[in-house]
């Protein structure tokens, strides 16, 4: 999984409430447990007209000309409910977005977001709405996300603090999915199953 420190892209807005992973990624997708070619598939029964790929909906604000390369997404309220699909987060991910922005995301979303090295930063609604309106007022907005100072920064002057719970800091920070967090105790893995071996060698095939 790539470290997370400090990042800066281009902002775009999904001024959506309630946005379930469904929205995010259409089960009729979900054909498959790789993690990748879901990102044409993101948002695409809005993002495409009668969600027929080959007809983008020029009304959906990641159609815009000025989103196009978005790599942070500004949410709304209660992102990511519903299911806990994470082919929402490898869609997201690999549509080309590093980190979200909002004031709450669902429960199961969010772990499943910090497993997979996408970043949600809560923010205060305040903190949302005052970065909402520079990105919306200017083309081309991009936005510093800092992770070790959890604070996002604007070409504006916005410093805007975001909460995130230590143990998904730690992991992003460091590049550790949990099998990345596992295997640094592989010393100790190996020494207490070398333990267990001589303990019970019935149990590995060794009497």
């Amino acid at each position: 999984m790539e470290p997370f420190t400090t990042f800066t892209g281009l902002a775009a807005l999904l001024d959506r409430i309630n946005v379930d992973t469904d929205a995010v990624i259409p089960k009729v997708h979900l054909k498959s447990i790789l993690r990748t070619g879901f990102g044409k598939h993101l948002f695409s029964e809005w993002r495409y007209e009668e969600a027929d790929e080959s007809r983008p909906n020029s009304h959906f604000v990641l159609n815009y000309p000025r989103y196009q390369g978005a790599q942070i997404l500004l949410t709304r309220e209660n992102f990511g409910c519903g299911s806990s699909r994470e082919h929402a987060l490898w869609a997201l991910m690999e549509y080309g977005f590093r980190s979200l922005i909002g004031p709450s995301f669902a429960d199961i979303f969010y772990n499943n977001s910090l497993n997979n090295g996408l970043l949600p930063a809560i923010v205060s609604q305040a903190g949302s709405d005052a970065l909402f309106k520079e990105v919306d007022a200017n083309e081309g907005c991009q936005l510093t996300v800092n992770l070790e100072a959890q604070q996002i920064t604007s070409p504006g002057g916005l410093e805007i603090p975001f909460d995130i719970i230590a143990y998904g800091k730690h992991k992003l920070i460091n590049g550790l999915d949990n099998i990345g967090l596992t295997w640094r105790h592989e010393a100790e893995i190996t020494a207490f199953e070398q333990r267990a071996a001589e303990a019970r060698p019935w149990v590995y095939g060794r009497d």
